[in-house]
């Protein structure tokens, strides 16, 4: 059975501020435990004004010593920003915490503009070949180490699998070639998304991680008790995403009922292609989205995405989601109650 994972953006909205966002992701964290689903990952991204992760680490810190049980992660960690010593030390740190507990997944985008990532220190000549060096000396810093004149303390000889995040072939073939389970960023963008998963599964080489392949996609819910609720819950993240395609990123704003009417062609297009893995609706609607993906794609896990304004009406959406998934022919919980 494909199993379900929650990605938290930390939305930032209208009215609100960071710490109100950090009470949210623990407060739904702690839900989606209760509610069965398997990990909640949280993700870099900076100078958004939307989205309150940017210190990942330090909100998987947060979200992991408020839960007991689910896995808590990156999805991602954009390693070009960071050295790898310094990025197996934090997670060697937080698995130490909260053992067994704790997933890295990385992308090789700088998750912001380049201006920010100049502040950040990243190299914006770098070579090309970085990233894999990168994750290689990271995974190297995991193995028990004995000679080696740099170790991660915390961090050597701990378990801490690593994911590779991607949207394109680039991050199927690295991901396929290490041995390593593989994301696709397919809740922002799904165009490469099939090609991608078939290249992961054609190359894989198995490894000390991973005896066969292993595939998460990201898909974005938006579940309401009713399919008119669901798309107007829907219209803040398509505003804030319209809003950050012209280039001007702001807090994500509460439902606009007059958005779409006042969408070009062109903006409705743009929408709709980038939001193309999700389903948006009431719960049999719902349902039929999700398994329809999950037919086509073939993937073993999906991580659902909720830009949703009012945060009762978020963790509604997630809440639905698992409540009809778990709830299908065939699943450990329909078996169960039949």
């Amino acid at each position: 059975m494909t199993a379900l994972s929650v990605l938290d953006l930390s939305p930032i909205t209208e009215g609100g501020g960071p710490a109100r966002s950090m009470r949210n992701s623990l407060d739904l964290a702690r839900r989606a435990e209760r509610l069965g689903y398997r990990r909640y990952w949280v993700a870099e991204h900076h100078n958004i004004p939307g989205i309150a992760s940017a210190a990942t680490a330090v909100v998987i810190g947060h979200i992991a010593g408020g839960t007991s049980t689910i896995r808590v992660g990156a999805g991602g960690i954009m390693l070009p920003n960071h050295a790898p010593l310094v990025i197996a030390e934090q997670f060697g740190t937080l698995d130490a915490l909260y053992p067994g507990r704790i997933d890295l997944g990385l992308g090789r985008a700088p998750g912001t503009d380049q201006r920010t990532a100049y502040a950040l220190r990243r190299n914006l000549q770098g070579d090309p070949d970085d990233f894999p060096r990168d994750v290689v000396e990271l995974q190297g810093y995991f193995r028990e180490a004995r000679d080696e004149p740099v170790q991660a303390i915390p961090g050597r000889g701990q378990n801490v699998p690593i994911w590779i995040l991607g949207s394109s072939l680039y991050g199927a073939q690295l991901a396929a070639i290490l041995g390593l389970p593989y994301a696709f960023a397919s809740h922002f963008a799904p165009g490469a998304l099939l090609p991608a998963l078939d290249a992961y599964r054609r190359s894989f080489r198995p490894s000390e991680q991973l005896s066969e392949p292993y595939a998460m996609a990201g898909f974005n819910v938006f579940a309401a008790e009713t399919d008119e609720e669901a798309r107007r819950i829907r219209t803040s993240a398509r505003k804030s995403t319209l809003w950050l395609r012209r280039g001007r990123p702001r807090a994500l704003p509460p439902p606009d009922d007059g958005f779409e009417a006042g969408l070009s062609p062109l903006e409705r297009r743009m929408l709709d292609e980038q939001g193309a893995c999700s389903a948006v609706g009431s719960p049999a609607n719902v349902l039929r989205q999700m398994e329809e993906f999950v037919k086509r794609t073939q993937v073993d896990e999906l991580m659902l995405a909720a830009q949703i304004f009012d945060h009762e009406a978020r963790v509604r959406s997630f809440e639905i989601a698992m409540d009809v998934w778990s709830r299908r022919p065939g699943s450990p919980a329909s078996e169960t109650s039949g």
